[in-house]
């Protein structure tokens, strides 16, 4: 955590460590790295909603826990932007980390891969292999979503590449 920002750390600490080294195919051990998967999951959205810092709401879209789904949204010029937020666990979960995508932005930044899944090799990759299993999807979305949105919003915003849905709304009421 050397070189980090007073903040980061302090959110970072907060969100439980997982212990369960298991992925989807893994039977039991799997239900249980679901569960820790979910305390992490529940205390860090706990504790952004204390900080008055909500951005994402997520949930598994099967019951296996391999497909998650929700929103998450960025504030930029005091507009909220949302956008759709997927992931599938690989099946080499947790030694590999989950791809996040976000499809409405695909094509929009050099830093997305087709499909709309966010680059995450240079910063954040390293990191995931060195705390696996430790790290999960909160430690995802904390340590590799949020700061691809802090970066590439306003970017997309003040280039023109995406409309905040109000703008949008009037331009074709026009």
């Amino acid at each position: 955590m050397e070189g980090w920002d007073p903040n980061t750390k302090s959110t970072l600490t907060q969100i439980p460590l997982l212990t369960t080294k298991a992925g989807p195919r893994d039977g039991t051990a799997w239900t249980q790295r679901l569960k820790e998967e979910y305390r992490a999951l529940i205390a860090y959205t706990q504790m952004n909603k204390s900080n008055d810092n909500d951005w994402f709401r997520i949930s598994a879209a099967n019951p296996e826990g391999t497909r998650w789904t929700g929103k998450c949204w960025y504030v930029h010029n005091l507009l909220k932007y949302e956008f759709d937020l997927q992931f599938d666990i690989p099946v080499t979960y947790p030694a590999t980390a989950p791809e996040l995508e976000l499809p409405e932005l695909d094509g929009k930044t050099r830093k997305m891969y087709r499909g709309g899944k966010i680059c995450l090799t240079v910063h954040f990759k390293p990191l995931w292999a060195k705390n696996c299993p430790r790290f999960g999807i909160a430690h995802a979305l904390c340590l590799g979503l949020a700061p691809w949105l802090a970066a590439e919003i306003p970017i997309l915003v003040d280039s023109g590449m995406i409309k905040h849905k109000d703008d949008a709304t009037t331009s074709n009421e026009s």
